[in-house]
């Protein structure tokens, strides 16, 4: 892992650009390391209209349903897949061809992808009721990413406050580092450990 520390992502700080195949936005909220070769991205895919995905070969990807009111992937080999409100997922790899169709309306969905041979991912999607505890290491990164409500780290963190669509990136600095979260709400906790 790109060892920057630890911080907090807000919103308004995203990075809206084109999809790899110039038929949607994304806004991407991280992606480690910075270069073009990242070993792991974060971003919030807008699908404004049916269109086909980009192709990420050696990705693996998860999708979750953020807002809107479904999203159909029809994948080339003939499976199918709905999201459906609040928060359905999938994880599927990144080569599969696939074309998104909109079910009733656009909609925003969080888009984790990690490279397999680098990278393992694990997705969490969490209510926030009193105190959570990360724990970091120095081939261990988390990304919380605010669904609802409002959070605040403890002191020791030194990271201001989560709002809804904030995201914080939860790094060891090259030791074993302990974060607590404490509100109310409701989260996407991505735990990312370097092969």
């Amino acid at each position: 892992m790109t060892d920057t520390g630890p911080r907090v992502v807000p919103a308004n700080e995203y990075r809206r650009v084109r999809w790899k195949n110039g038929l949607g936005w994304t806004r991407e909220i991280i992606r480690e390391p910075e270069a073009d070769d990242w070993n792991w991205r974060v971003s919030i895919a807008e699908i404004e209209k049916d269109a086909a995905f980009s192709a990420f070969p050696g990705i693996e990807r998860e999708l979750v349903l953020l807002r809107g009111n479904g999203l159909r992937l029809r994948f080339a080999d003939g499976e199918v897949r709905e999201l459906h409100p609040p928060h359905d997922r999938l994880r599927f790899a990144g080569e599969r061809a696939l074309v998104g169709e909109l079910l009733d309306g656009p909609t925003h969905d969080f888009n984790l992808m990690w490279r397999r041979d680098a990278v393992a991912a694990e997705l969490q999607h969490r209510p926030l009721v009193g105190p959570m505890l990360f724990f970091t290491e120095p081939d261990t990164t988390w990304a919380i990413h605010l669904l609802a409500g409002q959070a605040r780290f403890d002191a020791a963190s030194a990271l201001p406050p989560l709002e809804a669509g904030d995201t914080a990136i939860l790094q060891g600095e090259n030791e074993r580092r302990r974060f607590l979260l404490e509100g109310g709400g409701e989260l996407l906790a991505i735990k990312l450990t370097r092969l």
